[in-house]
Parts: structure tokens; sequence; C-alpha cells
């Protein structure tokens, strides 16, 4: 198993002036020392690769152990180039992957782990307008995830799990998509292709993308009744 956390990007909707990944938590965490804290209760941090660009080198002075894949266009492309970048690293190996801003318990990784197949983490409590939703077809699985999605049955909170055999096509699929796409549209034309991924939901645990200050509002608010 491989890892990949998305963190090229600039992030700025948050308005910090370092990258998101590097916010800090509540507890005295940054959004990226608790991803790979959590990551590493079950994965080596030997098997951690971190897609960079924005402010690289802080990330990189920061935590040293992991490994790196730059993305030198981080600024004309968004995640669904980066994954893909990431991806080519991991070729032959199962992979977790997910955005570098979700602050997350280690429970949801162990629960992402156990599941057999290609999986994505969610949240069936909430459909915020501007989330990343989804709903499923009759056989459970993955047939819609975007942001505009008719009658969706929650949010993908972006921690996903994809199998080694179905990288190579996945790969090709992130390739199709525009610069500017995220890495859903990327799922959209695997599942197109006939990609079987299923939604984990995750509700019952501290599993939030923070994409604003109310997000992560929300996170330190969970994180303070630990």
């Amino acid at each position: 198993m491989k890892v990949i956390i998305l963190a090229a990007g600039i992030g700025s909707r948050l308005g910090n002036p370092k990258p998101k990944p590097l916010t800090p938590l509540s507890n005295g965490e940054t959004i990226l020392k608790r991803q790979i804290k959590n990551i590493t209760k079950f994965i080596s941090i030997d098997d951690i690769y971190v897609v960079v660009g924005f402010k690289k080198d802080i990330i990189m002075e920061e935590f040293p152990e992991v490994s790196y894949v730059f993305n030198n266009i981080y600024d004309q492309t968004n995640t669904s180039k980066s994954l893909m970048r990431g991806l080519k690293k991991t070729i032959g190996h199962d992979v977790l992957w997910m955005n570098g801003d979700v602050v997350f318990d280690q429970d949801v990784v162990k629960r992402i782990l156990e599941f057999k197949g290609s999986c994505m983490a969610v949240n069936t409590m909430s459909v915020g307008e501007e989330e990343v939703k989804y709903n499923i077809n009759k056989s459970g699985y993955i047939k819609e995830v975007s942001k505009i999605v008719l009658e969706p049955l929650g949010e993908s909170v972006g921690v996903n799990k994809i199998i080694a055999s179905k990288i190579p096509d996945f790969i090709k699929m992130l390739d199709k998509c525009n610069d500017d796409d995220y890495f859903e549209k990327g799922i959209e034309f695997a599942i197109d292709k006939g990609l079987v991924i299923y939604p984990v939901d995750v509700s019952d645990k501290l599993c939030i993308e923070v994409d604003f200050k109310e997000d992560l509002e929300n996170a330190n608010r969970q994180l303070q009744r630990k």
C-alpha cells in the first residue's frame, strides 16, 4: 500500500500565506502533521508520497521523512493532474490518496484500508452546496461524484483508495481531464469505463475537508471535544 497526499495547491480561500496543509489546528498540530501521524499508525512513512508545488520548500523542510513528487505547474493545474503525477510513481500498488487539507481521525484510515476494493470516504450527514457530492447506482457503488449531483446522498470528503489493477486505466482517465479539473472528474470518467468504487461511510468520525474558515472552525471544535 502506498499513500499520496495532494498538497500542491495555493489554497487561497483560507487566506493563509503558507500552503493550506500547514494550517495550524487547535491541538497544536498542522493538518499535514495530523495526516501523517494518523496514516503511520497503519502504513510506513517510507510509503507516503506528498505532491507539492506552492511553496514546496516549506513543506519539504518540515517533513523530510516522506517522499515528494513535484507538480511544477501547480498554478495552472488542479488535483486531477497532481494525482496523476503521484500515481505514476506508485504503479503496482494499492493506493490510498487524499487531499492535503482533510482533518481526519485515524479510524477513517483504518476503515478505508479494511474495505476490500476501491472506495471513497463519504459523509452522509451533510450535503453542502460547495462540496463534492455523490450518489450510487442500484448495485451500491458510486455513480456520480462532483459538485453538481442530482439527489445526492452525501459528500465525498477527500480520502480515497484504488486497487493496483485499476491504476493504469485511472491514470489514462486523469490524463483525459482538463487542467482545471478535480480528480473526481477522472473518477467519473473511470466509472464510465467500468471502475467499481464504493462509498465508505465515515459520518461518525472526524473527517472534514478544510476549504473555508468555517470548515476549520468546525474541525477545531470537534478536536476540542476529543
